[in-house]
């Protein structure tokens, strides 16, 4: 009798010990970080740049999928922008209000961003910028919740004029001063920003600015803008544009034979190699292209030990989704290393010490990364402009590098201490739009 009263004492035991372990379990499983994920995935944006940022974005993801972040599940659900404000928007609510996801992460356009950015504030929640650059998302806004790891546009912009301020004497022949240079751009915040980076640049520099004017990126013609610069004698042409425009505008100016030194480009349409090939054939040789450096051509010796294995990791993937691919796409590194600055910096950081993952302990968790020079896979550190700040939210220490389009190769030509090999300038005598 005493034997079956203690084995049913033990059962009841072991029921309720299985019971709060369920239960435990059952707590643990709801410990979850659902991210929100916009790019565009139709429309003009996703073959221009925004598609390669999402598959970069995804890699990372993917992983953290599988092993989760500090006890807590990771869930991403994913967005098509397809190319329209409107729809960004629509979407980020959605993703808010009825998907309830945690963090919002990527947008590629600056026309997305800079509405999407203060909607996202309004509702106080977390918003990581991956890729749009222009300082307008962010300048004398004062937000708490929106950052970006990413360079801004006027950081493109100067760096770009600095470098051909720099060479001008001795690869072009000419004193700063005596450069004529014209700095065309698509009419969109993302555009208007770089520019306005260029302006300050060539003021800077002492440039004769022979040409400034803006155009659509949807405009189905662009002859009159080349009529524009072959009158303006442009040596140098500072472009910021997507695809197909920038195709467009090449193609119509080897039409008209306009002829210079250089053409510089400012990310976007000008980082995605493969489309500037189909469009242009051999003239994508020479092009100049400023972006954050490409992963896989950042300086290793720089870098953070750790990043390496990640790095080769994100290139074996990204070879498996787009094979055969002349180059890797700097897109697509971009967003794999700022979404992994946000799962390995920000959210452990935000659960250990403050608390979990709500916006207030992940705003907290943002503004307390520190990371010096070399501590990204884009060589750059991390460490945001916090409130009260101008730039609040923006990535201090970020910076782009030029590039150089040779032979279905791309090479980093500016500045000095990521440089691998000098820059060709000018345009080679016989080339399609060399002025020599």
């Amino acid at each position: 009798m005493l034997k079956r009263k203690t084995a049913r004492l033990f059962g009841a035991f072991v029921a309720a010990v299985a019971a709060l372990g369920a239960g435990a379990s059952a707590e643990a499983q709801e410990k979850k970080i659902k991210i929100g994920v916009i790019y565009d995935l139709t429309g003009p944006l996703a073959g221009g740049g925004s598609e390669l940022q999402y598959t970069g974005a995804k890699i990372m993801l993917d992983q953290y999928v599988k092993t989760g972040v500090e006890g807590y599940k990771v869930e991403a659900v994913y967005a098509d922008a397809q190319s329209k404000p409107d729809i960004a928007i629509n979407e980020a609510v959605r993703l808010i209000e009825q998907e309830k996801v945690d963090v919002l992460l990527g947008f590629f356009s600056s026309a997305q961003c800079v509405p999407v950015a203060g909607r996202v504030e309004q509702l106080k929640k977390f918003m990581w910028i991956t890729t749009c650059i222009s300082s307008a998302v962010l300048e004398n806004k004062n937000y708490k919740y929106v950052f970006r790891p990413q360079a801004s546009g006027d950081q493109f912009g100067l760096m770009t004029t600095d470098f051909i301020a720099q060479n001008s004497k001795a690869k072009l022949g000419k004193e700063p001063k005596d450069l004529r240079v014209a700095i065309i751009h698509e009419d969109g915040a993302y555009g208007v920003d770089v520019a306005k980076g260029n302006e300050a640049g060539a003021k800077k520099a002492g440039f004769n600015v022979v040409l400034k004017e803006g155009y659509a990126a949807t405009a189905p013609d662009l002859s009159s803008l080349v009529t524009k610069l072959k009158r303006a004698r442009a040596d140098v042409i500072f472009h910021t544009g997507y695809n197909p425009d920038i195709t467009l505008l090449l193609r119509q100016a080897r039409e008209q034979g306009l002829k210079f030194a250089a053409l510089v480009g400012h990310g976007a349409g000008y980082g995605v190699y493969e489309k500037l090939k189909e469009g242009l054939g051999t003239d994508v040789n020479y092009i100049f292209n400023a972006d954050p450096i490409s992963i896989w051509l950042a300086n290793e010796k720089s870098l953070d030990p750790k990043l390496l294995p990640v790095i080769k990791t994100v290139g074996e993937e990204f070879d498996k989704v787009k094979p055969g691919m002349a180059i890797r796409s700097a897109h697509v590194g971009m967003a794999a290393s700022n979404t992994y600055v946000l799962m390995t910096e920000v959210l452990p950081r935000a659960i250990k010490k403050h608390g979990g993952v709500d916006p207030e302990a992940l705003r907290k968790a943002a503004l307390e990364v520190d990371l010096p020079e070399g501590g990204t896979m884009l060589g750059f550190g991390v460490k945001f402009y916090g409130e009260g700040q101008q730039m609040a939210g923006q990535n201090e220490r970020s910076f782009p590098v030029v590039i150089q389009y040779i032979d279905d190769k791309s090479y980093v030509v500016w500045p000095k201490s990521q440089a691998q090999r000098e820059a060709v300038l000018p345009l080679p005598a016989g080339t399609t739009y060399s002025n020599k």
